[in-house]
Protein backbone atom coordinates (compact mmCIF):
# COMPACT_ATOMS: atom_id res chain seq x y z
CA UNK A 1 0.00 0.00 0.00
CA UNK A 2 1.26 3.48 -0.86
CA UNK A 3 2.12 5.61 2.16
CA UNK A 4 0.60 8.82 0.74
CA UNK A 5 -2.29 9.10 -1.72
CA UNK A 6 -5.65 10.70 -2.52
CA UNK A 7 -8.86 8.66 -2.65
CA UNK A 8 -12.40 9.71 -3.58
CA UNK A 9 -15.88 8.24 -3.13
CA UNK A 10 -19.31 9.58 -4.10
CA UNK A 11 -22.84 9.17 -2.84
CA UNK A 12 -26.27 10.10 -4.17
CA UNK A 13 -29.39 11.11 -2.28
CA UNK A 14 -32.71 9.32 -1.92
CA UNK A 15 -34.04 11.65 -4.62
CA UNK A 16 -31.50 10.66 -7.26
CA UNK A 17 -33.41 8.92 -10.09
CA UNK A 18 -31.50 5.64 -9.72
CA UNK A 19 -32.09 5.67 -5.98
CA UNK A 20 -35.78 6.38 -6.49
CA UNK A 21 -35.83 3.22 -8.60
CA UNK A 22 -33.95 1.24 -5.91
CA UNK A 23 -36.34 2.38 -3.20
CA UNK A 24 -39.40 1.45 -5.25
CA UNK A 25 -37.96 -2.00 -6.00
CA UNK A 26 -37.23 -2.61 -2.33
CA UNK A 27 -40.67 -1.34 -1.32
CA UNK A 28 -42.06 -4.12 -3.53
CA UNK A 29 -39.72 -6.66 -1.91
CA UNK A 30 -40.95 -5.59 1.53
CA UNK A 31 -44.60 -5.70 0.45
CA UNK A 32 -44.23 -9.24 -0.86
CA UNK A 33 -42.17 -10.55 2.08
CA UNK A 34 -44.81 -9.15 4.45
CA UNK A 35 -47.30 -11.44 2.75
CA UNK A 36 -45.05 -14.48 2.21
CA UNK A 37 -41.59 -14.73 3.85
CA UNK A 38 -40.68 -17.27 1.15
CA UNK A 39 -41.71 -14.99 -1.72
CA UNK A 40 -39.47 -14.91 -4.76
CA UNK A 41 -38.86 -11.39 -6.04
CA UNK A 42 -36.70 -9.90 -8.77
CA UNK A 43 -38.24 -6.46 -9.30
CA UNK A 44 -36.68 -3.89 -11.63
CA UNK A 45 -37.88 -0.29 -11.75
CA UNK A 46 -37.55 2.39 -14.42
CA UNK A 47 -38.24 6.00 -13.51
CA UNK A 48 -38.48 8.88 -15.97
CA UNK A 49 -40.53 12.05 -16.43
CA UNK A 50 -43.81 11.39 -14.58
CA UNK A 51 -43.57 7.66 -15.22
CA UNK A 52 -42.69 4.53 -13.22
CA UNK A 53 -42.46 1.09 -14.82
CA UNK A 54 -42.02 -2.22 -12.97
CA UNK A 55 -40.74 -5.43 -14.55
CA UNK A 56 -39.36 -8.72 -13.27
CA UNK A 57 -40.11 -12.18 -11.93
CA UNK A 58 -42.15 -12.90 -8.81
CA UNK A 59 -43.94 -15.70 -6.99
CA UNK A 60 -45.54 -16.03 -3.57
CA UNK A 61 -48.59 -16.83 -1.50
CA UNK A 62 -51.06 -13.96 -1.58
CA UNK A 63 -49.18 -12.38 -4.49
CA UNK A 64 -49.01 -14.41 -7.70
CA UNK A 65 -49.17 -18.11 -8.45
CA UNK A 66 -47.00 -20.05 -10.91
CA UNK A 67 -49.52 -19.47 -13.70
CA UNK A 68 -49.36 -15.69 -13.31
CA UNK A 69 -52.69 -15.17 -11.57
CA UNK A 70 -52.68 -12.17 -9.23
CA UNK A 71 -54.12 -12.46 -5.72
CA UNK A 72 -57.16 -10.21 -5.18
CA UNK A 73 -56.25 -6.59 -4.50
CA UNK A 74 -52.49 -7.04 -4.77
CA UNK A 75 -52.06 -4.93 -7.90
CA UNK A 76 -53.65 -1.96 -6.13
CA UNK A 77 -51.33 -2.53 -3.17
CA UNK A 78 -48.33 -2.52 -5.49
CA UNK A 79 -49.32 0.78 -7.06
CA UNK A 80 -50.00 2.27 -3.62
CA UNK A 81 -46.53 1.20 -2.42
CA UNK A 82 -44.94 2.82 -5.47
CA UNK A 83 -46.75 6.12 -5.05
CA UNK A 84 -46.16 6.26 -1.29
CA UNK A 85 -42.44 5.68 -1.82
CA UNK A 86 -42.25 8.61 -4.24
CA UNK A 87 -44.31 10.74 -1.83
CA UNK A 88 -42.05 9.88 1.12
CA UNK A 89 -38.99 10.95 -0.86
CA UNK A 90 -40.71 14.26 -1.50
CA UNK A 91 -41.50 14.45 -5.20
CA UNK A 92 -44.42 16.76 -5.87
CA UNK A 93 -42.97 18.48 -8.94
CA UNK A 94 -44.52 19.13 -12.32
CA UNK A 95 -42.15 16.67 -13.97
CA UNK A 96 -42.41 13.97 -11.30
CA UNK A 97 -45.32 13.86 -8.88
CA UNK A 98 -46.32 10.92 -6.71
CA UNK A 99 -50.03 11.39 -7.35
CA UNK A 100 -49.91 12.22 -11.07
CA UNK A 101 -47.22 9.95 -12.48
CA UNK A 102 -48.19 7.22 -14.94
CA UNK A 103 -47.64 3.73 -13.54
CA UNK A 104 -47.18 0.44 -15.41
CA UNK A 105 -46.79 -3.00 -13.80
CA UNK A 106 -45.14 -5.69 -15.95
CA UNK A 107 -44.20 -8.15 -13.19
CA UNK A 108 -44.67 -11.79 -14.24
CA UNK A 109 -44.23 -15.32 -12.80
CA UNK A 110 -40.78 -16.59 -11.88
CA UNK A 111 -39.26 -18.96 -14.42
CA UNK A 112 -40.08 -22.58 -13.58
CA UNK A 113 -36.51 -23.53 -14.52
CA UNK A 114 -35.07 -21.10 -11.99
CA UNK A 115 -37.55 -22.28 -9.37
CA UNK A 116 -36.56 -25.92 -9.75
CA UNK A 117 -32.92 -25.04 -9.06
CA UNK A 118 -33.56 -22.72 -6.14
CA UNK A 119 -36.39 -24.41 -4.24
CA UNK A 120 -35.63 -27.13 -1.72
CA UNK A 121 -37.09 -30.54 -2.58
CA UNK A 122 -36.57 -34.04 -1.21
CA UNK A 123 -32.97 -34.32 -0.02
CA UNK A 124 -31.95 -31.23 -1.98
CA UNK A 125 -31.34 -28.07 0.04
CA UNK A 126 -32.33 -24.66 -1.26
CA UNK A 127 -29.89 -23.59 -3.95
CA UNK A 128 -28.43 -20.21 -4.77
CA UNK A 129 -30.69 -18.02 -6.89
CA UNK A 130 -27.93 -17.34 -9.40
CA UNK A 131 -24.25 -17.86 -10.05
CA UNK A 132 -21.80 -15.09 -9.22
CA UNK A 133 -19.18 -13.64 -6.93
CA UNK A 134 -19.86 -11.43 -3.91
CA UNK A 135 -17.53 -9.29 -1.84
CA UNK A 136 -17.58 -7.91 1.68
CA UNK A 137 -15.21 -5.35 3.18
CA UNK A 138 -14.41 -3.57 6.42
CA UNK A 139 -11.67 -1.24 7.59
CA UNK A 140 -10.86 0.80 10.67
CA UNK A 141 -11.03 4.26 9.04
CA UNK A 142 -14.33 5.14 10.79
CA UNK A 143 -16.27 3.88 13.83
CA UNK A 144 -18.68 2.22 11.37
CA UNK A 145 -15.70 0.25 9.99
CA UNK A 146 -16.31 1.74 6.56
CA UNK A 147 -14.14 3.62 4.06
CA UNK A 148 -14.05 7.22 5.29
CA UNK A 149 -14.60 8.81 1.88
CA UNK A 150 -17.88 6.95 1.37
CA UNK A 151 -19.02 7.22 4.98
CA UNK A 152 -18.76 11.02 4.92
CA UNK A 153 -20.31 11.26 1.44
CA UNK A 154 -23.36 9.33 2.67
CA UNK A 155 -23.70 11.30 5.88
CA UNK A 156 -23.61 14.69 4.13
CA UNK A 157 -26.60 13.76 1.98
CA UNK A 158 -28.43 11.96 4.77
CA UNK A 159 -28.18 15.10 6.93
CA UNK A 160 -29.38 17.32 4.08
CA UNK A 161 -32.38 15.05 3.46
CA UNK A 162 -33.26 15.10 7.16
CA UNK A 163 -33.12 18.91 7.15
CA UNK A 164 -35.28 19.05 4.01
CA UNK A 165 -37.93 16.76 5.47
CA UNK A 166 -37.93 18.69 8.76
CA UNK A 167 -38.32 22.04 7.02
CA UNK A 168 -34.92 23.30 8.22
CA UNK A 169 -33.68 23.69 4.63
CA UNK A 170 -36.81 24.59 2.62
CA UNK A 171 -34.74 25.60 -0.42
CA UNK A 172 -33.63 21.98 -1.02
CA UNK A 173 -35.28 19.55 -3.44
CA UNK A 174 -34.82 15.76 -3.29
CA UNK A 175 -32.08 15.11 -5.90
CA UNK A 176 -28.45 15.51 -4.76
CA UNK A 177 -24.96 14.09 -5.10
CA UNK A 178 -21.84 14.34 -2.95
CA UNK A 179 -18.18 13.45 -3.36
CA UNK A 180 -15.35 13.49 -0.83
CA UNK A 181 -11.62 13.33 -1.58
CA UNK A 182 -9.29 12.59 1.33
CA UNK A 183 -5.52 12.52 1.61
CA UNK A 184 -4.24 9.37 3.30
CA UNK A 185 -0.92 8.94 5.08
CA UNK A 186 0.11 5.43 6.09
CA UNK A 187 -3.42 4.19 5.48
CA UNK A 188 -5.14 6.84 7.64
CA UNK A 189 -7.17 9.84 6.42
CA UNK A 190 -5.40 13.07 7.37
CA UNK A 191 -7.04 15.82 5.26
CA UNK A 192 -10.08 16.56 3.14
CA UNK A 193 -8.72 18.06 -0.06
CA UNK A 194 -11.97 18.45 -2.05
CA UNK A 195 -15.67 18.16 -1.20
CA UNK A 196 -18.29 18.29 -3.96
CA UNK A 197 -22.04 18.72 -3.34
CA UNK A 198 -24.59 19.20 -6.10
CA UNK A 199 -28.13 19.64 -4.81
CA UNK A 200 -31.41 20.30 -6.54
CA UNK A 201 -32.90 23.54 -5.25
CA UNK A 202 -35.96 25.77 -5.36
CA UNK A 203 -36.22 28.35 -8.10
CA UNK A 204 -34.02 31.38 -7.53
CA UNK A 205 -31.37 29.71 -5.38
CA UNK A 206 -28.74 29.90 -8.12
CA UNK A 207 -27.91 33.58 -7.76
CA UNK A 208 -27.45 36.42 -5.29
CA UNK A 209 -28.24 36.14 -1.60
CA UNK A 210 -30.24 32.95 -2.07
CA UNK A 211 -27.29 31.19 -3.66
CA UNK A 212 -25.03 32.42 -0.86
CA UNK A 213 -27.49 31.03 1.71
CA UNK A 214 -27.51 27.62 0.03
CA UNK A 215 -23.69 27.53 -0.18
CA UNK A 216 -23.31 28.54 3.45
CA UNK A 217 -25.80 25.86 4.52
CA UNK A 218 -23.97 23.11 2.62
CA UNK A 219 -20.62 24.15 4.14
CA UNK A 220 -22.15 23.98 7.62
CA UNK A 221 -23.37 20.43 6.94
CA UNK A 222 -19.93 19.41 5.71
CA UNK A 223 -18.34 20.91 8.83
CA UNK A 224 -20.79 19.01 11.04
CA UNK A 225 -20.17 15.68 9.29
CA UNK A 226 -16.43 15.62 8.69
CA UNK A 227 -14.04 15.59 11.65
CA UNK A 228 -12.72 19.10 12.21
CA UNK A 229 -9.11 17.97 11.90
CA UNK A 230 -9.70 16.94 8.27
CA UNK A 231 -10.92 20.41 7.19
CA UNK A 232 -8.70 23.42 6.67
CA UNK A 233 -8.33 26.62 4.67
CA UNK A 234 -6.86 24.44 1.92
CA UNK A 235 -10.02 22.33 1.52
CA UNK A 236 -11.64 23.06 -1.83
CA UNK A 237 -15.45 23.16 -2.05
CA UNK A 238 -17.45 22.69 -5.25
CA UNK A 239 -21.11 23.43 -4.46
CA UNK A 240 -23.49 23.21 -7.41
CA UNK A 241 -20.58 23.72 -9.83
CA UNK A 242 -22.90 23.84 -12.88
CA UNK A 243 -24.51 26.97 -11.44
CA UNK A 244 -28.17 25.86 -11.50
CA UNK A 245 -29.84 22.59 -10.47
CA UNK A 246 -33.59 23.16 -10.59
CA UNK A 247 -34.51 20.28 -12.91
CA UNK A 248 -33.63 17.00 -11.23
CA UNK A 249 -34.81 13.56 -10.27
CA UNK A 250 -36.49 11.37 -12.88
CA UNK A 251 -37.51 14.47 -14.83
CA UNK A 252 -33.88 15.38 -15.36
CA UNK A 253 -32.51 11.87 -15.93
CA UNK A 254 -34.00 8.39 -16.14
CA UNK A 255 -33.39 6.06 -13.19
CA UNK A 256 -32.96 2.29 -13.16
CA UNK A 257 -32.63 -0.20 -10.30
CA UNK A 258 -29.08 -1.29 -9.59
CA UNK A 259 -27.05 1.44 -11.28
CA UNK A 260 -25.49 2.71 -8.05
CA UNK A 261 -23.91 -0.50 -6.78
CA UNK A 262 -20.61 1.16 -5.83
CA UNK A 263 -22.51 3.80 -3.83
CA UNK A 264 -24.42 0.93 -2.21
CA UNK A 265 -21.26 -0.87 -1.09
CA UNK A 266 -17.78 0.56 -0.46
CA UNK A 267 -17.34 3.58 -2.70
CA UNK A 268 -14.69 1.92 -4.83
CA UNK A 269 -12.44 1.07 -1.87
CA UNK A 270 -13.15 -2.64 -2.32
CA UNK A 271 -14.19 -4.95 -5.18
CA UNK A 272 -17.82 -5.50 -6.16
CA UNK A 273 -19.11 -8.68 -7.73
CA UNK A 274 -21.36 -6.87 -10.18
CA UNK A 275 -24.80 -7.89 -8.93
CA UNK A 276 -27.23 -5.29 -7.63
CA UNK A 277 -29.02 -5.70 -4.29
CA UNK A 278 -32.29 -3.80 -4.49
CA UNK A 279 -35.40 -5.54 -5.75
CA UNK A 280 -34.22 -9.03 -4.81
CA UNK A 281 -35.44 -11.44 -2.16
CA UNK A 282 -32.76 -13.06 0.06
CA UNK A 283 -32.55 -16.32 -1.92
CA UNK A 284 -30.64 -14.18 -4.42
CA UNK A 285 -27.04 -14.47 -3.25
CA UNK A 286 -26.18 -11.22 -5.02
CA UNK A 287 -27.86 -9.71 -1.98
CA UNK A 288 -27.72 -12.17 0.90
CA UNK A 289 -24.16 -13.43 0.35
CA UNK A 290 -22.88 -9.86 -0.05
CA UNK A 291 -24.47 -9.11 3.31
CA UNK A 292 -22.86 -12.22 4.80
CA UNK A 293 -19.47 -11.24 3.40
CA UNK A 294 -19.75 -7.77 4.98
CA UNK A 295 -20.84 -9.39 8.25
CA UNK A 296 -17.75 -11.60 8.27
CA UNK A 297 -15.34 -8.83 7.26
CA UNK A 298 -16.74 -6.42 9.84
CA UNK A 299 -16.49 -8.97 12.64
CA UNK A 300 -12.91 -9.81 11.67
CA UNK A 301 -11.92 -6.14 11.95
CA UNK A 302 -14.02 -5.64 15.10
CA UNK A 303 -12.27 -8.62 16.69
CA UNK A 304 -8.90 -6.94 16.14
CA UNK A 305 -7.79 -9.65 13.72
CA UNK A 306 -7.06 -7.09 10.98
CA UNK A 307 -7.33 -3.37 10.17
CA UNK A 308 -8.65 -4.08 6.67
CA UNK A 309 -10.42 -7.17 5.39
CA UNK A 310 -11.91 -8.26 2.08
CA UNK A 311 -14.05 -11.41 1.79
CA UNK A 312 -15.05 -13.08 -1.47
CA UNK A 313 -17.74 -15.75 -1.86
CA UNK A 314 -18.75 -17.56 -5.05
CA UNK A 315 -21.91 -19.53 -5.88
CA UNK A 316 -23.50 -21.55 -8.68
CA UNK A 317 -27.22 -21.37 -9.41
CA UNK A 318 -29.10 -24.22 -7.78
CA UNK A 319 -26.09 -25.25 -5.64
CA UNK A 320 -26.43 -24.64 -1.92
CA UNK A 321 -22.86 -24.35 -0.61
CA UNK A 322 -20.41 -21.68 -1.78
CA UNK A 323 -17.83 -22.74 -4.33
CA UNK A 324 -15.11 -20.73 -2.64
CA UNK A 325 -14.29 -18.54 0.34
CA UNK A 326 -11.39 -16.07 0.13
CA UNK A 327 -10.03 -13.84 2.88
CA UNK A 328 -7.55 -11.00 2.30
CA UNK A 329 -6.46 -8.83 5.23
CA UNK A 330 -4.14 -6.77 3.02
CA UNK A 331 -1.10 -7.43 5.20
CA UNK A 332 -2.81 -6.10 8.33
CA UNK A 333 -3.86 -9.44 9.85
CA UNK A 334 -2.69 -10.77 13.21
CA UNK A 335 -2.99 -14.35 11.94
CA UNK A 336 -2.74 -15.84 8.48
CA UNK A 337 -5.59 -15.29 6.05
CA UNK A 338 -5.79 -19.04 5.46
CA UNK A 339 -6.22 -19.55 9.21
CA UNK A 340 -9.15 -17.11 9.25
CA UNK A 341 -10.71 -18.99 6.31
CA UNK A 342 -10.47 -22.24 8.28
CA UNK A 343 -11.93 -20.61 11.38
CA UNK A 344 -14.93 -19.27 9.44
CA UNK A 345 -15.66 -22.80 8.25
CA UNK A 346 -15.88 -23.97 11.86
CA UNK A 347 -18.60 -21.51 12.92
CA UNK A 348 -21.68 -23.71 12.79
CA UNK A 349 -24.25 -20.93 13.24
CA UNK A 350 -23.42 -19.65 9.74
CA UNK A 351 -24.94 -22.80 8.23
CA UNK A 352 -21.95 -23.38 5.90
CA UNK A 353 -22.84 -20.06 4.23
CA UNK A 354 -25.64 -21.65 2.22
CA UNK A 355 -28.44 -19.32 1.12
CA UNK A 356 -30.73 -20.85 3.72
CA UNK A 357 -28.01 -20.71 6.40
CA UNK A 358 -27.32 -17.02 5.71
CA UNK A 359 -30.91 -15.88 5.67
CA UNK A 360 -31.80 -17.95 8.74
CA UNK A 361 -28.89 -16.67 10.84
CA UNK A 362 -29.30 -13.04 9.79
CA UNK A 363 -33.12 -13.10 9.73
CA UNK A 364 -33.38 -11.89 6.15
CA UNK A 365 -36.88 -13.15 5.29
CA UNK A 366 -38.49 -10.03 6.69
CA UNK A 367 -39.65 -6.72 5.17
CA UNK A 368 -36.45 -4.88 6.10
CA UNK A 369 -35.12 -3.71 2.76
CA UNK A 370 -36.62 -0.29 2.07
CA UNK A 371 -34.26 1.15 4.67
CA UNK A 372 -31.25 -0.16 2.75
CA UNK A 373 -32.05 1.50 -0.57
CA UNK A 374 -30.53 4.94 0.13
CA UNK A 375 -27.32 6.02 1.88
CA UNK A 376 -25.66 2.61 1.64
CA UNK A 377 -26.36 -0.96 2.63
CA UNK A 378 -23.32 -1.01 4.93
CA UNK A 379 -22.03 1.10 7.77
CA UNK A 380 -25.57 1.51 9.10
CA UNK A 381 -26.86 0.99 12.63
CA UNK A 382 -28.15 -2.49 13.44
CA UNK A 383 -31.44 -1.78 15.20
CA UNK A 384 -34.26 -4.25 15.71
CA UNK A 385 -34.63 -6.31 12.56
CA UNK A 386 -32.80 -3.75 10.42
CA UNK A 387 -29.23 -4.19 9.15
CA UNK A 388 -28.48 -7.44 11.03
CA UNK A 389 -25.30 -7.90 8.95
CA UNK A 390 -23.87 -4.84 10.72
CA UNK A 391 -23.84 -6.58 14.11
CA UNK A 392 -20.50 -7.57 15.63
CA UNK A 393 -21.92 -10.54 17.49
CA UNK A 394 -19.59 -12.99 15.72
CA UNK A 395 -16.42 -11.73 17.42
CA UNK A 396 -16.38 -14.34 20.19
CA UNK A 397 -17.17 -17.16 17.76
CA UNK A 398 -14.28 -16.11 15.53
CA UNK A 399 -11.87 -15.96 18.45
CA UNK A 400 -12.99 -19.37 19.71
CA UNK A 401 -12.59 -20.93 16.27
CA UNK A 402 -9.18 -19.32 15.84
CA UNK A 403 -8.06 -20.67 19.20
CA UNK A 404 -8.44 -24.15 17.70
CA UNK A 405 -6.60 -23.54 14.45
CA UNK A 406 -4.50 -20.33 14.66
CA UNK A 407 -0.86 -20.40 13.70
CA UNK A 408 1.27 -17.23 13.82
CA UNK A 409 1.28 -15.45 10.43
Amino acid sequence: MRSSYLFTSESVSEGHPDKVADQISDAIVDLFLSKDPEARVACETLTTTNRVVLAGEIRGQGIMDREGNWAPGIRDEIEHAVRQTVKRIGYEQAGFHWDRLDFANHLHPQSAHIAQGVDASGNKDEGAGDQGIMFGFACDETPDLMPATLDYSHKILERMAADRHAGRAPFLEPDAKSQVTLRFENGKPVAATVVVVSTQHKKGYDEGENEAELHAYVKRVIADVLPAELLSDETVYHINPTGSFEIGGPEGDAGITGRKIIVDTYGGAAPHGGGAFSGKDPTKVDRSAAYAARYLAKNIVAAGLARRCTIQLAYAIGVSEPLSLYVDTHGTGTVGDDVIETAIGRIGKLGRLTPRGIRTHLGLNKPIYSATAAYGHFGRKAEGDLFPWEKTDLVDDLKAALAEVAVPA
